[in-house]
């Protein structure tokens, strides 16, 4: 019947709406006025942890029984899309905490729980997530960090790269070879502590976008750790790093819808208010059908993420396309919308007066981190072609 108010198919529940006004609310008052200078000093947005960490929100997905907020993977995207909004760097907090942790919640032991996500959850701590390396990028099984058993510890020598927080992050999920004769299969995953004997964080990387955001290399020199700190069983590394992936892409699929619809409202308010020709560019159809694409990409981009973060809380098998899809997608149309808002600025939103351009700068990486976009197509066509 037409006309129906209560058919809920592709509805958010009221629960998930009264969240996104609550982040959107704090996103607009807390952390958008940093956003800008946050990016032009290359600081990390220490305001935005701070308002996170008060409302809960910082590590919004810890479960209940860890002191965590237990939110599901469809509400976690929209506390990432919404900070994503009005600042990427910041939108990292809540997605990174989530992305070093997964493998823990899905695989890890009671006891390594317990020592690990209630810090988190109070906000004590942050997580990392160490998979890649210099020479082990899309190929990570080709990793060379090496994690021996010495007693009841273990040992790890090597480095990881391209790790977002890390210098702000207190916990690491690692992943290094233990058995180098099974290749992928002898890779076990290990969480490591910033105090840990031997452990490094090196300095922060220059980039070209999500500056607010650290991203560091680690260093593993003769790295002791309690061997209780291993996620499940040895040589199950791989397997966790690739499930954790599986939960955690459609979060970078949050964070670029979240840059793109950003960037559309910027835009949107742009052409209203700029006029030429004696009248505002927003009367012209070129510009409006620029505007309808952008979001017509967005709110497509939107519906993928958020049925990805569904089934994945539904513990749906097989979620490799999906997943990779949303990621893939999203960060594609975040990529192209926030191209769009510049060239509707003209040559103001070449400048940094307005945030359209940070926003294009902090698109770009959504294409490359947690797999290229490259990579997700090889995943959706093996998932496929299987």
């Amino acid at each position: 019947m037409a006309g129906n108010p209560d058919f809920d198919l592709f509805k958010l529940g009221e629960e998930h709406d009264e969240l996104r006004a609550a982040i959107r609310a704090l996103s607009e008052k807390e952390i958008a006025p940093y956003a800008k200078e946050v990016d032009e000093n290359a600081r990390f947005p220490q305001e935005a942890l701070d308002a996170l960490v008060a409302s809960g929100f910082n590590a919004i997905h810890v479960p209940e029984e860890y002191g965590g907020q237990g939110a599901d993977s469809v509400a976690t995207c929209i506390v990432i899309e919404e900070v994503a909004r009005v600042c990427g760097s910041s939108s990292l907090i809540p997605a990174v905490n989530k992305l070093g942790t997964m493998g823990l919640i899905l695989n890890g032991s009671e006891e390594l729980k317990q020592q690990v996500l209630p810090s988190l959850a109070e906000g004590k701590a942050m997580a990392s997530y160490a998979l890649s390396e210099r020479e082990a990028g899309s190929d990570a099984a080709a990793m060379r960090t090496r994690a021996k058993k010495d007693g009841d510890s273990w040992v790890l020598n090597g480095s990881k790269c391209w790790i977002t927080n890390g210098a702000n992050s207190t916990w690491f999920t690692v992943m290094a070879v233990t058995d180098a004769e099974r290749g992928a299969n002898g890779i076990s995953s290990f969480m490591v502590h910033l105090d840990d004997e031997g452990f490094t964080v090196g300095p922060k990387e220059h980039k070209l976008g999500i500056k607010g955001s650290p991203t560091n290399e680690l260093y593993f020199e003769n790295c002791r750790i309690p061997g209780d700190r291993m996620i499940g069983a040895e040589g199950t590394g791989f397997k966790t790093a690739l499930e954790t992936l599986d939960h955690t892409r459609p979060t970078i699929g949050a964070q670029a819808v979240g840059l793109a619809q950003g960037a559309i409202d910027a835009a949107i308010a742009y052409v209203k208010d700029r006029k030429q020709f004696g009248q505002s560019i927003s009367s012209f159809q070129a510009v409006q059908f620029m505007i309808a694409d952008m979001q017509m990409k967005t709110e497509a981009a939107r519906l993928m993420v958020y049925s990805a973060a569904a089934r994945a809380e539904r513990g749906e098998k097989n979620l490799g396309f999906i997943s990779a899809a949303a990621k893939c997608f999203a960060s594609d149309v975040a990529m192209e919308v926030t191209t769009d808002a510049v060239q509707l600025f003209g040559g103001a939103g070449y400048t940094t007066d307005f945030p359209v351009e940070r926003m294009m700068r902090d698109a770009k990486i959504t294409q490359i981190y947690e797999g290229t976009n490259q990579i997700q197509r090889v995943v959706m066509s093996r998932a496929l072609l299987k």
